[in-house]
């Protein structure tokens, strides 16, 4: 499952295919979308990597199985899908 930790208006611009966004200053409040991801893989993210490291800290002390993706969805989008739009 793909968690997009960014800000709304940064969602709008470009996002991972299905991924859900839950920003980061709001993540406490998502109790019951984050109890169904247990027992999923939860892969989060942001612009850079820096926000989704706190995110994937947070889920993994809630027992979920979190990592962040580094480099965040600037560095995927120069080396995975560069028809992703960049800001």
């Amino acid at each position: 499952v793909l968690v997009d930790v960014r800000f709304v208006h940064e969602h709008e611009w470009v996002a991972l295919p299905d991924s859900v966004l839950m920003p980061l200053p709001e993540l406490e409040e998502h109790t019951e979308a984050l109890e169904a991801l247990r027992g999923r893989p939860v892969v989060v993210y942001c612009h850079h990597g820096v926000r989704s490291l706190d995110g994937a800290a947070y889920l993994r002390d809630l027992g979920l199985d979190a990592v962040s993706l580094h480099g965040g969805i600037d560095l995927y989008s120069r080396t995975v899908d560069p028809s992703l739009p960049r800001y």
